[in-house]
């Protein structure tokens, strides 16, 4: 049986330790150092994510065994069956990634991972407390496909550990080589970003050649200007996992019919305008568009942003 902690709480030491030495950096540079109220905020989400994690990867682990049992091949634990797991996770990643931007429902499980309007290694522990209930439909495919559910469960959490150290303004542009294969923290920097420009972009967990194929790539050239289209402004844990979740259970309560509902909860991100809203003759969609994106067509696709 499979160590469910896996490797990510080992991690903590390091995490401690280089956020430490990011802070003296910063302060060095002469530029904002870390909000300590805002880090607290991230922390707890990280701490909260570990919590729910521990036991979630027991369900996971047994959800996955099952389909392995009924896997089309065996591709064994070889150096070669780990690089094809590399590239199949991530590309699991990406789409779970992307459809946690552009599905309201699947937004409100990620969203507190967008909240912070800092940016910083601590960021990257904001964590959602939800989002382990939506992975395990993404990573269907793997063990179906011969791959281990240990082995599975490893390289998310690999994945997770790499996602770490792109949460980083001091960290710039690291070439063409690099940059044009690897997800880095100039591209990760664009995918917290709230420009117009920035808003669906740049979904890779370690490759980002997947959105360079799937036209959602975009450099960063733009000062980024991080959180959401509309902040929270709020460091309440609770309030920073479940805000979202709030307003969508608020808009199914108002709507009349169960076709309006599913609206309601499973709309394009950033798209659905509420009844509220409607009878108010406010043209606001949810999860907070900006007033240029708001009064765009319904396709417009925002995603980062909370509900009103």
């Amino acid at each position: 049986m499979i160590d469910v902690a896996d490797g990510t709480h080992y991690a903590i030491p390091l995490f401690l330790a280089t956020m430490a030495v990011e802070a003296v950096l910063l302060r060095r540079k002469g530029e904002d150092g870390y909000d300590p109220k805002d880090a607290a905020a991230s922390i707890s989400g990280g701490v909260g994510l570990l919590l729910v994690d521990l036991a979630w990867k027991v369900v996971a682990f047994s959800i996955y065994l099952k389909l392995y049992e009924h896997r089309i091949v065996n591709v064994g634990t070889g150096v070669l069956a780990w690089v094809a797991l590399i590239f199949a996770d991530d590309l699991c990643y990406y789409w779970y990634h992307r459809i946690g931007h552009e599905i309201r429902f699947f937004w409100a499980g990620h969203v507190a991972h967008h909240s912070s309007q800092r940016y910083y290694l601590a960021t990257a522990l904001r964590q959602s407390w939800t989002a382990p209930f939506f992975t395990v439909m993404f990573w269907v495919p793997l063990p179906l496909l011969g791959f281990r559910p240990e082995m599975i469960l490893l390289m998310k959490s690999f994945s997770l550990l790499y996602q770490y150290w792109i949460h980083t303004e001091l960290i710039g542009n690291l070439g063409p080589i690099i940059e044009g294969v690897m997800n880095t923290p100039s591209h990760h920097r664009v995918h917290h970003g709230s420009n117009p420009e920035y808003i669906d972009k740049n979904y890779a967990g370690i490759f980002i050649v997947w959105d360079r194929l799937f036209g959602t790539f975009e450099p960063e050239r733009a000062k980024v200007v991080y959180g959401l289209t509309k902040n929270i402004e709020s460091h309440n844990p609770v309030h920073i996992q479940f805000h979202e979740f709030r307003e969508i259970a608020r808009d199914v309560r108002d709507a009349d019919t169960w076709g309006e509902r599913f609206r309601a909860a499973f709309s394009r991100t950033g798209t659905y305008v509420s009844k509220r809203s409607r009878v108010l003759g406010v043209a606001t969609a949810s999860a907070s568009a900006s007033p240029v994106v708001a009064s765009q067509s319904m396709d417009s696709g925002l995603t980062t942003g909370n509900a009103e």
